[in-house]
């Protein structure tokens, strides 16, 4: 599969099956999640590790979108550090950098994962700090449900001419 390709297949995923995700996987997603780039190289990132199905039902429960979380075999959430920022504020974008990056190379391993939104909803940030015992300086971004797929939707062009631009709006 071309890099093309990987990234026009790709789809939020919310089914999974009840395979473990071996270990060597789990290093691969936060290797690619950590190659992103950054604002000053300032890789600003924390990642939190869930592989305890008590602790993902917990998750499923952070909001509305993230139910899917009870099933999974795995949930990596993405957080920024502000206190390794170079440049404040930059965070989001260098995290959402990794966060695509990670989601990325589940599809190319051949797992299924969906982005469930944290930031910037300030309940969902606090209900998430206290359920992963966050530091203060670490603001949760975004949770990743993971697993190997147990539906596989179709992938259609998403390119809409009218949302293109050149040279001025």
């Amino acid at each position: 599969m071309t890099h093309l390709d990987l990234i026009n297949s790709r789809r939020s995923i919310r089914k999974y099956t009840e395979k473990p995700i071996p270990e060597e996987m789990i290093h691969s997603l936060l290797e690619a999640a950590m190659m992103a780039p950054s604002a000053g190289n300032a890789q600003p990132w924390q990642f939190v590790v869930v592989t305890e199905n008590a602790l993902l039902k917990k998750a499923s429960k952070i909001h509305p979108y993230v139910t899917m979380a009870a099933s999974a075999q795995l949930g990596i959430l993405v957080c920024g550090d502000l206190s390794k920022e170079k440049y404040p504020g930059f965070w989001v974008q260098d995290c959402a950098a990794a966060m695509q990056n990670m989601l990325l190379a589940a599809h190319a391993l051949g797992l299924g994962a969906v982005w469930t939104g944290i930031y910037p909803m300030e309940d969902r940030v606090a209900t998430t700090a206290k359920l992963f015992n966050l530091p203060e300086s670490v603001i949760p971004l975004g949770f990743a449900p993971l697993g190997w797929p147990n539906q596989h939707p179709q992938s259609a062009t998403r390119y809409r001419e009218d949302r293109v631009h050149y040279n001025t709006y």
